[in-house]
C-alpha cells in the first residue's frame, strides 16, 4: 500500500526516498512560462518614482530587481532541490506600477528542452519582488509582497493561460 502511494509523487522513488525526475526519455519541445509577483509599495515609495524608475539610496530599484530576477531564474536549480539545471533561451522581467500603489513584476522564460520552466519564471518574479523590498525597506516598512503566481505555461503535457 505504501509503495502504491509513492507512485503518485514523481519526486519519490518506490521506497519513498527523494529523487530528481528522470527526463531522459522525454522529447525536446518548446517550453515557456510567465509568472507574476506583486509588491505593495505605498505612497511614500511611489513618490520616488521618476522617469520609469524608482530611485533609492541604494540605486535604481527596478533595474536592479530585473537583473536579480534574471540571475535567480538562471540559478533556480541551485535554490529548489529537485529542479533540473536548464539552459534558458530567454528570460525577461518587466516591472510596472499598478493602480493599487503596487509594482507588478512579470517574468517570462523560454527554452527548448525536456522539462518546463514554471519554477524558473516563479523564482525570477519572486526574487525581483524581494529585491525591490530590500532596496526600499529603509524608506518604508509598509511594503508587502501580496501575490506570486504562474500566469501561463506552454509545452509538456498541459498548456494553460490565466491572463
Amino acid at each position: 500500500m505504501e509503495k502504491e502511494k509513492n507512485m503518485d509523487f514523481s519526486h519519490l522513488d518506490d521506497s519513498g526516498a527523494p529523487r530528481m525526475v528522470d527526463v531522459g526519455n522525454k522529447k525536446v519541445t518548446y517550453r515557456s512560462a510567465v509568472a507574476e509577483s506583486r509588491i505593495f509599495l505605498g505612497d511614500e515609495i511611489i513618490g520616488l518614482f521618476k522617469d520609469n524608475e524608482l530611485h533609492s539610496k541604494k540605486g535604481p530599484v527596478f533595474q536592479t530587481a530585473i537583473i536579480a530576477g534574471i540571475m535567480a531564474a538562471k540559478k533556480t536549480h541551485e535554490l529548489i532541490p529537485m529542479c533540473h539545471p536548464l539552459s534558458l533561451d530567454h528570460c525577461s522581467i518587466k516591472i510596472k506600477l499598478g493602480e493599487d500603489l503596487d509594482a507588478i513584476i512579470i517574468c517570462e522564460v523560454r527554452l527548448e528542452g525536456k522539462t518546463g520552466v514554471e519554477m524558473e519564471a516563479l523564482t525570477g518574479a519572486s526574487i525581483a519582488a524581494l529585491t525591490i523590498y530590500d532596496m526600499c525597506k529603509s524608506i518604508s516598512q509598509s511594503m508587502q509582497i501580496t501575490k506570486t503566481s504562474l500566469l501561463s505555461k506552454r509545452g509538456g503535457k498541459n498548456d494553460f493561460d490565466f491572463r
